[in-house]
């Protein structure tokens, strides 16, 4: 569960700018191997927008002023080793603290099959809760069926076989949602989170840039969140825990700071370059309209850019979620998603709607305030945790 960051194993482009592999993670390539050099092109140009701060706990930080144009060696393909941290001990706790936060969606499904029989009964109970759970009218009536057609065919008469037969149906319906998220194509990656005020995406960011630290990748935040006030304050303090650079600004436009900071990564030779944007919600058109155009600078600042685009979600909303999903997936054009705050929630089958209508990746989901909280998706972890296993 814990090796799902992977290295971009495909051709090597000399179309765009070349970029060279993270320290200590791709091979040494073999003597006399070919590169292929290109020069990095200078971003586009832009309207003049305030002055840029940057808060850069390491002292030697290069500025951000416009440096000359050097050639770079061709990235190395690699596949990246899970960390040492990630043992046995902490996946076992993982997985504890993960079925403790579905505790309250599991309590309702696990009961129903304990001391019953196999009836229209089981099946009506089976169904009032994973409504309940937020699964959705489509995922909940898919299950139902296909575990009917699959009692009928294994001819099981024990609800334990039933509940066995489930669980295998989920993790099928799980399976899309689990994806690697992909390190290495470009430097820097540019990822663009979004997500409605409130959903914990500049935390989710801070706890990512450290998952990503622990693979040796450089991290650089951009502030684009000028919208909620003390955003850049609360993205200045995980940067601060993680000892990165945090590029912001007191006022102005979000895209130019962004525009800034890909800018300031590309200089720098960051690994991963995370812009955090400000919450939007997707029934106001014209605020929607503004990620559209951040999405828009981000790809003049560098070509290819953004090639993440992710969406923070809080699971607690259930139907409102999957309703966020696809308003920011039609405007943005969604990679991967996030879902926070699984923890104590009774709506956790809301993936399973997500799985059946929209089966956008789901790179992370978190539990808990900690920064080991935030872990991949796993659709047999998440499952055997939902059902009780």
């Amino acid at each position: 569960m814990f090796s799902f960051f992977k290295r971009f194993k495909g051709s090597k482009e000399s179309d765009n700018a070349p970029e060279e592999s993270p320290e200590g993670l791709a091979p040494e390539p073999a003597a006399g191997a070919p590169t292929v050099p290109a020069a990095v092109p200078a971003p586009a140009p832009r309207p003049a927008a305030p002055p840029v701060s940057v808060v850069a706990p390491q002292p030697a930080a290069k500025p951000l002023a416009s440096e000359p144009e050097v050639e770079e060696p061709a990235l190395e393909t690699a596949e990246i080793v899970p960390p040492p941290m990630q043992d046995e001990g902490a996946k076992r706790s993982w997985l504890t603290r993960l079925k403790t936060g579905l505790s309250k969606t599991s309590s309702s499904l696990t009961g129903i099959f304990v001391g019953t029989k196999i009836d229209e009964d089981l099946y009506e109970e089976l169904e009032t809760a994973l409504l309940m759970s937020d699964a959705g009218v489509e995922a909940t009536e898919f299950l139902l069926e296909s575990l009917r057609e699959k009692v009928r065919a294994e001819r099981l008469t024990d609800p334990q076989q039933v509940k066995m037969a489930l669980r295998t149906l989920l993790i099928d319906l799980l399976k899309p949602l689990e994806k690697s998220l992909m390190l290495g194509r470009a430097q820097p990656l540019v990822m663009m989170i979004a997500g409605v005020n409130g959903a914990g995406k500049t935390t989710s960011i801070g706890k990512l840039a450290k998952h990503l630290q622990s693979f040796d990748q450089s991290v650089l935040l951009a502030a684009g969140d000028t919208f909620r006030a003390a955003a850049r304050e609360q993205l200045a303090i995980w940067g601060e825990r993680n000892k990165v650079t945090v590029v912001s600004q007191e006022s102005g436009d979000p895209a130019a700071v962004i525009f800034d900071a890909v800018g300031a990564a590309r200089a720098r030779k960051i690994d991963v370059m995370m812009a955090d944007t400000a919450g939007r919600l997707p029934t106001q058109l014209h605020l929607m309209e503004e990620l559209r155009k951040v999405k828009r600078v981000i790809g003049k600042a560098q070509d290819g850019a953004p090639h993440e685009v992710l969406l923070v979600i809080d699971a607690n909303t259930g139907q409102n979620a999957l309703a966020q999903v696809k308003a920011f997936d039609d405007a943005l054009g969604l990679t991967g998603l996030i879902v926070t705050k699984l923890d104590g929630t009774a709506k956790g089958g809301i993936l399973a709607a997500i799985a059946r209508q929209r089966p956008i990746p789901v790179y992370f989901i978190g539990v808990g305030e900690k920064v080991e909280d935030l872990q991949p998706f796993s659709a047999e972890e998440f499952s055997d945790a939902l059902l009780g296993g």
